[in-house]
């Protein structure tokens, strides 16, 4: 009895054209690899080149080759890990060019700035010249980025004609073999040449099919130049998959299963080793760890440099604000803060009221309870700058979505449906939503949906370049005064 569906013969039985008269000789499994060590050598050859040439322009001679090529291996390695530890160097992120300029960008910044604050506090920074280490660390990140550019070139190439270096291998599928198949037509522009495809049988009748279709597939791969066998079956028939594995074992060729049918999306997912456990992650954070560190060291020194620079205004405005009317300077009203957790929002006080309680009613234009310099504050944004005290402790960030009264909260979530997912990330002093035209109150639901939909753009496309651009948008944004009362 013979499953077996040969690729040459008849053409409803080929799964593939011809092969390509030129492969090149990279298989697409090794692209990782080998865009690794273009990196270290394209990192260690400019160090060396840079220190080089500016020590020629500079002291007539080529200095200390080996200091360059030590200090070059550093920066490398520790580029190399941390591009490796956000799984960077996989095939897939590679084609992600924005992705891919922005983590070099911010990767080669943070190196340089960590290895700075090490020289200075070990005292070394002597030893090295700071015009060859700049020179190294502009042109470096412009070669890496400019890499960036010709891998994913090359690898959109190879993906689309199918150049990758091939490797023979047989299909165990659930169906018959058909040519235009997602699975199939994903398996040869990767480098596969299928060589045949063997269909599992429905044995659950008669177990003898089975044995009888794993003979014929140990028969057929044994002598043959086969060098991996996929399996392409539905997880529901982990039975009889079991059974294929046992009976594949007594070949010397690695066996691979790609999943199909509903078990496919959770397995494709990424899973990590916990004691003996193996733990698939079915939902992903919105920051990843680096991504969390990064944004918060831009927090603590904005906000702390934002606090000692303000420092007189700051005072001028608490003293305007007691004399104008009586009460607190700050006003503080709760708000709900990354996933949820409650925090108090500090301002100064630009109203006559203190409103924090289950009924909120937001400020409107010619609104009797705004004192007369809270208009002017309101106007300004100046009113918001006690904020950066909840920066500095970690409730908010300089940008993210703006935080809502606790009791509009409970509103808009019984209204909009994904308006919770707005604490997937902290509140900000400024936001999307906020350069978009979307400042103030928000009287309609309508208004809300809209701030909405630009603070969950925001947190699904959220990037260190994304925060600088909003905050030089927010000053524009002031001077125009839009909504602002």
């Amino acid at each position: 009895m013979n499953f077996a569906k040969p690729v040459s013969g008849a053409s409803a039985d080929t799964l593939q054209p011809p092969r390509p008269l030129r492969k090149w000789p990279i298989a697409y499994r090794s692209i990782s690899l080998l865009v690794i060590t273009a990196d270290v050598a394209t990192i260690i050859l400019c160090g060396i080149v840079c220190g080089i040439l500016y020590n020629f322009e500079v002291f007539g001679g080529s200095g200390e080759i080996a200091d360059y090529v030590g200090s070059a291996a550093v920066v490398a390695a520790l580029f190399v890990s941390l591009m490796k530890s956000r799984d960077l160097y996989s095939s897939t992120e590679l084609l992600a060019l924005k992705t891919q300029v922005v983590s070099v960008a911010t990767a080669w910044v943070s190196i340089f700035l960590f290895l700075s604050g090490a020289a200075f506090a070990l005292k070394v920074g002597g030893h090295f010249s700071r015009g060859a280490i700049f020179s190294f660390a502009g042109i470096g990140v412009t070669l890496l980025i400019f890499q960036r550019v010709v891998y994913r070139n090359v690898i959109t190439r190879g993906l689309g004609r199918q150049r990758f270096a091939a490797r023979n291998a047989i299909l165990i599928a659930d169906e018959a073999p058909v040519s235009g198949s997602a699975l199939v037509h994903t398996l040869l522009k990767h480098g596969f040449h299928l060589d045949r495809q063997f269909t599992l049988p429905l044995a659950q009748n008669d177990p003898r099919l089975l044995d009888d279709f794993i003979s014929d597939i140990v028969g057929y791969l044994r002598g043959s130049n086969i060098e991996e066998v996929i399996v392409g079956v539905d997880a529901k028939r982990w039975g009889e998959l079991n059974k294929l594995l046992a009976g594949l074992r007594v070949l010397p060729l690695p066996v691979n299963l790609i999943p199909v049918g509903n078990a496919s999306d959770i397995l494709s997912r990424p899973t990590r080793v916990i004691g003996d456990s193996v733990c698939i992650e079915l939902h992903r954070g919105p920051r990843s760890a680096f991504e969390r560190a990064a944004k918060r060291f831009v927090d603590l020194v904005s906000s702390l440099a934002g606090l000692f620079l303000l420092l007189p205004l700051l005072i001028i405005t608490a003293v305007m604000v007691k004399l104008d009317s009586p009460g607190p300077i700050l006003f503080s009203q709760r708000r709900c803060g990354f996933n949820g957790r409650p925090f108090h929002i500090y301002k100064f006080r630009t109203m006559s009221v203190m409103e924090d309680g289950p009924a909120v009613f937001q400020a409107a234009q010619s609104d009797s309870r705004v004192t007369r310099v809270g208009k002017w504050l309101r106007r300004t944004s100046i009113d918001e700058l006690p904020q950066l005290l909840n920066v500095l402790n970690g409730s908010m960030s300089l940008v993210g979505p703006r935080p809502h009264a606790v009791a509009h909260d409970s509103q808009f979530d019984k209204v909009i449906s994904n308006y919770a997912f707005r604490q997937h990330a902290k509140p900000g002093l400024t936001g999307w939503a906020q350069v978009n035209g979307q400042r103030g109150p928000t009287p309609t639901l309508a208004d809300i949906r809209r701030r909405v939909d630009f603070d969950l753009w925001y947190i699904d496309n959220w990037s260190l370049g994304l925060d600088f651009l909003i905050i030089v948008r927010t000053f524009l944004e002031i001077l125009r005064g839009r909504n602002a009362y």
